[in-house]
């Protein structure tokens, strides 16, 4: 084993979505990753059953994306795209839209799955202005719903948490579906629970407070993730679909988490059979190596906007210093190219019944009061600590890492998405082990 190097100084650097105090007492750092496996400072192997932050679907360290930004960067560090362009960034565009559902082939880079979000936001907006219907401002998101951290995706996101800080700014014109989540009806589940799908008619209820004729879009996650897994129920999605159609009212679908062959698809689009009009993606898009997120757009939104200004006027007000960044888009194109070249994608569907079957036999592990999941993605719920919720869930998140395996957390729900190169024996690995640590949590 390695010796844990030497760190003077913990304070400068202020950790996101971090009990920062709780952790510089007693830090967990990783050094090393590749394929499964994370290597902490202290020389232990860790088990990624989370891909960092559901975002390293190929494993870790894979030569091909490393070789890419190598080439990239000594080649051409940095062109703008503002008025100017580079080969790659066409490129990597086209890859994106191959694997986008039908139509859905116009592609806006950015840098994260929070300003896809704000982007999509800000899209719908201009293209119903663009169509002479600039009253179309409402928007709706869903309780219990992440869509990043930018102004836009806080306030149609729904975790209460993430809100109420910056409650004053959040913007005014917003309303919220409620989330599908319901343990009487639904409680371990395999895959999408048969309960639920009317909840969507609730969209009906708020067009008719506000009228269609003020309602911008609607966005969901398809199978939202951070606020604990939760699957979407058999019929729901195409209820919004039928609902959204009826009115005018765009659908986006935010696919961070389940974009590029999370549930064994490219999209949760293509799994479930529902086409949105806007799909939101990040973390997989290129392995995570480099920051990265796009906005899938359809043609109709694209040229709506497009051809409204005079020839030779910016017709989006909107970009980043970043968008399309070469290295990223060098490892956006190398890593779709892997996903195809491996059968990633078809690797994670044929995985999938040995996950859920791993994941469910915690059914009568100690404190589990419910477990949910759909392709690669697995949430277990722990019955909370009376007087300290999420307390139970971080102390086995702590233990797992201590054992060799590491795992998310949120409230008390410990939530796995590994890359999708794990085996069957890892797999049995991961969940096994969580077993054995929640036989000692407290």
């Amino acid at each position: 084993m390695t010796s844990r190097p030497v760190i003077d100084d913990l304070s400068s650097f202020w950790m996101p979505f971090t009990a920062n105090r709780q952790f510089k007492a007693a830090p967990r750092l990783l050094e090393s990753a590749k394929g499964m496996y994370y290597r902490s400072t202290d020389g232990r192997e860790v088990l990624d059953g989370c891909a960092g932050l559901w975002c390293v679907n190929a494993g870790h360290g894979r030569d091909e994306i490393v070789a890419a930004i190598t080439q990239q960067l000594s080649t051409m560090d940095f062109a703008p795209t503002f008025q100017m362009g580079h080969p790659l960034a066409f490129e990597a565009a086209t890859k994106v839209a191959e694997l986008m559902p039908q139509g859905l082939d116009r592609i806006f880079f950015t840098n994260s799955g929070s300003e896809s979000v704000d982007t999509a936001l800000k899209i719908a907006l201009a293209y119903h202005r663009s169509r002479g219907e600039g009253q179309r401002t409402r928007l709706i998101g869903r309780e219990r719903g992440y869509h990043g951290v930018g102004f836009g995706g806080i306030s149609v996101g729904g975790i209460a948490p993430n809100r109420k800080t910056f409650s004053g700014a959040l913007l005014p014109a917003v309303d919220h579906l409620p989330h599908t989540h319901n343990l009487e009806h639904n409680a371990f589940s395999k895959g999408q629970p048969a309960w639920g799908a009317h909840l969507a008619e609730d969209l009906e209820r708020i067009v008719t407070l506000h009228d269609a004729s003020t309602i911008a879009a609607v966005i969901v996650e398809p199978v939202a993730g951070s606020t604990g897994v939760l699957i979407p129920p058999q019929g729901y999605l195409q209820k919004l679909r039928e609902i959204c159609t009826k009115h005018g009212i765009l659908l986006i679908f935010d696919e961070v988490i389940t974009g590029f062959g999370r549930v064994g698809k490219a999209t949760a689009s293509e799994y479930f059979g529902v086409t949105p009009d806007l799909i939101t993606m990040a973390k997989a898009i290129n392995n995570a190596a480099i920051p990265m997120g796009a906005v899938a757009a359809s043609r109709t939104i694209h040229d709506t906007i497009v051809n409204s200004g005079a020839q030779g006027a910016i017709e989006l007000f909107h970009g980043y210093t970043y968008s399309a960044h070469p290295a990223a888009a060098a490892a956006a194109v190398a890593t779709l190219d892997l996903y195809r070249r491996e059968g990633l994608f078809e690797r994670a569907a044929s995985l999938a019944p040995t996950f859920e079957a791993a994941a469910h036999s915690l059914r009568d592990a100690k404190h589990v009061k419910d477990i949910r999941n759909l392709g690669m993605i697995a949430g277990v719920e722990l019955e909370p600590r009376d007087g300290a919720p999420g307390a139970r869930a971080y102390e086995a998140f702590v233990k797992c890492f201590e054992a060799g395996v590491l795992v998310r957390f949120t409230g008390d729900i410990l939530a796995f998405s590994p890359p999708l190169i794990i085996d069957e024996e890892q797999i049995a690995h991961l969940f096994k082990t969580v077993g054995d640590v929640l036989a000692t949590v407290q």
